[in-house]
């Protein structure tokens, strides 16, 4: 077997992604097929971490009607569930795993504690990080950043429902022009939507390379992480 380009990897999964056609809740085969890749990518020998959305229940935005910071703590509780159900669905396949949360839960998950991440990645188990940050007025791209820059990820893997990154929705501008690989100041001036511009400038600072592709294709996990040229390259 070809031998992974990544030895310790982050995934950023939207929380639609985990939806499939239902687009809302939890699609146990969508799950499933997901964690079918991180399977084979564990078995390579790459250590997995994972940040979850919650779009799939809820987004801080859904509630304009309601205070930030409730809206915003409703979505962390979201990406919990999802996590939960990321973590049932890689026990199921026989792979130890881990959800921590920002914010303690400790009947369900353990709190996050850097070093115990570490342990458990060192260990082969998948960490899933849940709860956001813990604050609002946060997302959980900025999550995933901050996540991969402390536990020192060779690169941030971002699943979306778009293949790459693109100068214009594809969707609507049949011109927009698709990248193979851009830098991260490039994506702010342009203002290119691929992730929150805390996240991307935090990106930027940390030197944390970042893979944008398509996850309607869970294989695109294993291809992410052999090297293949999919996708776009932010850097």
């Amino acid at each position: 077997m070809s031998k992974a380009k990544y030895k310790r990897v982050l995934l950023k999964l939207s929380g639609e992604a985990l939806a499939g056609e239902q687009k809302t809740g939890v699609n146990v085969e969508t799950v499933g097929k997901i964690c079918d890749k991180i399977k084979e990518v564990v078995e390579l020998g790459v250590e997995v971490a994972v940040v979850v959305g919650g779009g799939n229940f809820w987004r801080g935005r859904d509630g304009h009607q309601m205070e930030r910071t409730t809206a915003d703590y409703m979505g962390m509780l979201a990406t919990t569930m999802n996590g939960l159900a990321l973590q049932d669905a890689l026990e199921t396949r026989g792979l130890y795993s881990r959800v921590q949360t920002a914010i303690e839960m400790k009947e369900i998950a353990e709190p996050f504690i850097l070093r115990k991440a570490e342990k458990h990645l060192k260990k082969g188990r998948v960490v899933i990080f849940a709860g956001g940050l813990g604050n609002p007025y946060f997302t959980t791209d900025t999550a995933a950043v901050l996540r991969a820059a402390e536990i020192q990820a060779d690169i941030i893997l971002l699943g979306k429902a778009i293949d790459a990154v693109y100068s214009a929705d594809p969707k609507i501008d049949e011109k927009a022009k698709r990248y193979d690989r851009i830098s991260y100041l490039d994506v702010l001036n342009k203002d290119l939507k691929v992730m929150d511009s805390t996240a991307t400038a935090l990106c930027k600072d940390n030197n944390i390379p970042l893979l944008v592709f398509g996850i309607a294709d869970p294989e695109n996990i294993v291809k992410a992480v052999m090297g293949e040229n999919i996708g776009t390259l932010v850097i």
